[in-house]
């Protein structure tokens, strides 16, 4: 790719996370309920996979051969469904349903109901031992598609996502890809505050998992991470380093955020700030 054709999809991804960051919150403010403080950490990376590093075709949503994406912070929905949107899986104006009663797409994602959502996520500490045996699969078949996989820091102190690491270190999944949304702020505190998690890095390293950290906002450096791994051996382990309520100024960095739901005079902000080049 030329450079001028790589800015370009650098800036075509950013559009596409602004689009989604507004329909985000949104969703969040129309539905009365939501977490938008992890929607919007996580929707560079969920812009810059599904608009400039996975195979999918949105008319073709179970082909086998695509690659898959779960998030296993489930709670982010809103951002999940957003995306979808924005890259064709579902109506525009079903967003306006979110969370409404009956609606497919309700607070946590359902691979029944929503083309494009990979596995039912929202108890904590799922998604990685899902994507973990997807990726197995894929293995036996020699398969050419990857698994990724989007986990909360907060969520890693559940003790699932460390047996699916090991497994995942031994069976030397080359095709899984982790990335974990490293906004430090779990509900109600930091994570630090609540259990530790340092040094994490070295704690992926040592079950056999290559490992980079990265800007979480920085669609460049994102891609470049998530470029293929043609001679890859072992897992990646993507720290991805966010702004939790990144974007909307009030939000960034704010506990109270990781669930809320921003007032009349709030949302007009946020809308303002979104809309700004």
């Amino acid at each position: 790719m030329t450079l001028a054709a790589e800015q370009d999809l650098t800036s075509a991804i950013r559009a596409h996370a602004r689009a989604i960051r507004l329909s985000a919150i949104t969703m969040v403010h129309e539905a009365r309920q939501g977490h938008p403080g992890g929607d919007m950490s996580v929707i560079d990376i969920l812009a810059t996979l599904y608009f400039g590093v996975m195979r999918v075709d949105p008319a073709r949503p179970r082909a086998p051969q695509r690659d898959r994406l779960i998030l296993s912070k489930g709670h982010a929905s809103g951002s999940l469904y957003a995306t979808l949107a924005e890259a064709g899986f579902i109506p525009r104006e079903q967003l306006k349903t979110y969370m409404q009663p009956l609606s497919m797409l309700n607070g946590h994602p359902n691979r029944n109901y929503v083309p494009g959502v990979e596995a039912n996520t929202g108890p904590l500490g799922h998604g990685l031992p899902i994507a973990v045996g997807v990726a197995i699969a894929g293995q036996i078949d020699a398969a050419p598609y990857r698994v990724f996989v989007i986990t909360g820091d907060g969520e890693l102190q559940e003790g699932s996502n460390w047996e699916a690491a090991m497994a995942a270190g031994h069976r030397k999944l080359a095709n899984l890809t982790l990335v974990i949304d490293r906004n430090r702020l779990q509900q109600g505190a930091r994570v630090a505050d609540t259990n530790d998690l340092e040094p994490l890095a070295d704690k992926f390293r040592a079950f056999g998992w290559d490992v980079v950290e990265v800007d979480g906002h920085d669609v460049g450096a994102l891609l470049e991470t998530f470029a293929p791994r043609d001679a890859a051996a072992r897992p990646l382990c993507v720290i991805a380093h966010t702004i939790k309520g990144k974007g909307i100024s009030y939000m960034e960095d704010q506990v109270g955020w990781h669930h809320g739901v921003p007032n009349r005079a709030q949302f007009e902000q946020a809308v303002k700030e979104l809309t700004q080049p």
